[in-house]
């Protein structure tokens, strides 16, 4: 890699159509109104809208592009694209190249196997793409790539995009309204910034091929515990491997030439896990590059002859992969509005939008925790490695120390060292560093962020921060209603606060997320739910009191939200029926085959030694255990096959179901397979063992 710093420079961004790009390649008048577009909302006339496709156009085909296509976000969690040639015909049997206003703002791909929730039916196929200007066209694989939104021919919703630049126009007018109350006059518009850290394993390429449950569904149905795990730590951080900073190295140039930050990377805690982290952006922009990140991850680890599993828990036994989602406040001036400031009125409007965001994780703790609720989840929350299902915020020692001198009205002792009585007047400066790391909390409060840990590795992060947004809007709506009437700006706001930290304080929680006393007694006792599978989490996504948030913040209509609960549950019973079908598939043509021609082998083995007049004890008590386990194993995955015949119609009824049965006869099964794999000798085993996945060179 070139790491000459203006060889970088030029690199970074370098396939991206930026607002540099736009500032050169259009008339000021042009720039203006996109401009203007973004950041006031305003529409592009027609005339605005084709110069900007030309501009685009040309730009491309210098790139190399000669497709295009409306890049958008459908209700699978992926990325969906449909690429045309910029080509038309021309006189003479010529082609020109052709790409208008109208092709750049809006698309109408043939869509009807998207889901949909019972949105539209099959037969509906129309749906329409439009331009997002708030993210920047990219040129990828000879494509140029135009973000959008996705909708149906009635308006509504049909991807995770819209809800997401909703839920940010919503939490933006709600924040302005209280930075008026302190006098801000300058921000128009406050931007939700999120940085995602992604997690991954790597695979070799030739190994992953050998095994059918990675190939159908990213994650090994079967395997031991090799006999070296993660247990000596010296994964974490280590030295890469040449082969793995080679792909980390490619990764990097890859994702910098289509304007992904990507910051950080390291060895994470298992054999063969990894992460990389990017620099913050606006929210939208964030779920963009972050889809992108995750597919650059899969094509280059091809070139490198791996596969990259980004599946939540690929193996039993060690740790599985989150996404940590960091998630500020930002105004257009520039300030981070979860940032404590070095003023009593700075800090006085730090403390508002805390106390919003305590309130609102404590009311809507569901709407939380149904944005990470996947099968693949499932494997990992609270599993020593993830936060546990229980929505908690950990805020730190020292800024507790000052929510609990606002509720008891009692002197702050910063760090012990001084004591000021708590007023907007007199409140001291609150220290920007002033929280350690809490691994096992949901919620943690980092300095001028929260850090929401339960997102899971391969999902996409617009759920998670659409809640966010919402949740964040709704308590700012309610504290700009009552403060706006306020005779009183001062008094109010301090009684505000602390009606508000006292009511809320049972979601604050520093200590241990993993311990028992917390999960079965202490969570319980404030009256803090545990939802602790996605059967238990899903039915309550359209809920009367979601229902009632969504709709009155103009995030979802009542009907694009109970389509999304559909979906999820679908997916939910899909991935798991798809698991259950692989594992049969396996069994019966890899596992019992390659046990019994063992045991074949082993009883020839005894017959000779008998004939020779030698003792045959090992192989017999070998081949007696094999017998046991088999029959075991057969009569399991019996009866799999036909409690999966049994599965309910209803989706809800079929979650629940599958949940309850489906998953126990898979942990059952696995766990004979799993004896079976260490009795049987490794010549004869169909796949690849652990001890070959985790540490291949």
């Amino acid at each position: 890699m070139n790491t000459d710093k203006n060889a970088m420079q030029e690199l970074f961004g370098s396939m991206v159509f930026n607002e540099e790009r736009m500032r050169e390649r259009l008339s000021p008048m042009a720039y203006g109104a996109w401009k203007k577009c973004i950041t006031e909302g305003n529409s592009l006339d027609l005339a605005t809208a084709n110069e900007i496709a030309e501009a685009m156009k040309q730009w491309a085909l210098e790139k190399g592009a000669t497709h295009y296509t409306h890049w958008f976000q459908p209700m699978t969690g992926a990325t969906a694209e449909k690429h045309d040639s910029f080509i038309a015909p021309a006189e003479g049997g010529r082609v020109i190249m052709e790409f208008s206003g109208k092709e750049l703002v809006k698309g109408e791909p043939d869509a009807s196997s998207f889901p949909s929730g019972g949105l539209r039916a099959t037969f509906e196929a129309r749906g329409y793409t439009a331009w997002d200007p708030t993210s920047f066209a990219f040129v990828k694989n000879g494509s140029l790539y135009i973000p959008t939104v996705f909708c149906s021919y009635g308006g509504q919703a049909l991807d995770k995009k819209t809800p997401l630049l909703r839920s940010m126009d919503e939490v933006s007018r709600q924040a302005v309204r209280i930075l008026r109350l302190f006098g801000d006059n300058e921000t128009k518009r406050v931007t939700p910034q999120v940085g995602p850290e992604q997690e991954y394993f790597l695979v070799d390429k030739e190994l992953y091929a050998r095994r059918k449950d990675l190939r159908l569904t990213g994650r090994t149905l079967f395997g031991n515990k090799p006999p070296r795990g993660q247990d000596l730590g010296d994964h974490y951080y280590g030295q890469l491997k040449p082969r793995v900073a080679e792909f980390m190295a490619d990764l990097d140039n890859e994702l910098w030439r289509v304007g992904v930050l990507s910051k950080t990377k390291h060895n994470e805690v298992a054999p063969a896990q990894h992460e990389m982290a990017p620099v913050y952006a606006d929210a939208n922009a964030a779920c963009d590059q972050n889809q992108l990140a995750m597919e650059l991850m899969k094509t280059v680890a091809d070139r490198h002859g791996f596969h990259c599993l980004i599946h939540e828990k690929p193996y039993a036994g060690v740790n599985g992969s989150g996404k940590h989602d960091n998630w500020s406040l930002a105004t257009d001036t520039g300030r981070n509005l979860f940032r404590p400031g070095s003023t009593p009125r700075q800090n006085a409007q730090f403390l508002l939008f805390l106390a919003a965001f305590v309130k609102g994780v404590d009311e809507y703790p569901e709407a939380l925790r149904v944005t990470v609720a996947s099968a693949g989840n499932d494997h990992r929350l609270g599993a020593q490695e993830a936060p546990p299902a229980i929505i908690s915020i950990f805020l730190g020692d020292e800024l507790n120390r000052v929510v609990e001198s606002i509720i008891k009205g009692t002197a702050y002792k910063d760090g012990g060292k001084r004591s000021l009585q708590v007023g907007v007047d007199v409140l001291p400066a609150i220290p920007q560093d002033n929280t350690d790391r809490n691994r096992t909390s949901p919620m943690a409060f980092t300095g001028n962020k929260f850090e929401f840990r339960m997102l899971g590795s391969s999902q996409s992060i617009s759920g998670p921060n659409i809640a966010l947004n919402t949740i964040m809007a709704q308590e700012l709506k309610e504290f700009a209603d009552k403060l706006e009437r306020s005779k009183n700006f001062q008094n109010d706001l301090q009684k505000l606060l602390k009606q508000v930290f006292t009511e809320h304080q049972r979601i604050i929680f520093n200590g241990n997320g993993y311990a028992d006393s917390w999960i079965k007694e202490e969570a319980g006792k404030r009256g803090l739910s545990n939802l602790v599978s996605t059967a238990d989490a899903l039915p309550f996504y359209a809920s009367p009191k979601n229902v009632k948030l969504y709709t009155e913040n103009n995030i979802y209509t009542e009907e694009e939200l109970k389509a999304r609960a559909a979906i999820h549950m679908e997916t939910y019973n899909a991935t798991v029926e798809i698991e259950a079908r692989t594992m049969i598939d396996m069994i019966d043509h890899e596992i019992l085959p390659a046990a019994s021609a063992y045991a074949a082998e082993l009883c020839d083995r005894i017959a000779a030694k008998k004939a020779a007049g030698v003792s045959a004890r090992y192989e017999t008590n070998l081949a007696k255990s094999l017998a046991t386990l088999t029959d075991q194993l057969a009569a399991v995955n019996e009866k799999m096959t036909r409690d999966m015949d049994r599965i309910p119609a209803d989706v809800e009824k079929a979650m629940a179901y599958i949940h309850k049965t489906i998953l126990a006869d898979m942990e059952k099964a696995r766990l004979y397979a799993d004896q079976l794999e260490t009795k049987t000798d490794a010549a004869y085993w169909p796949f690849p063992s652990y001890s070959e996945l985790l540490f291949c060179e």
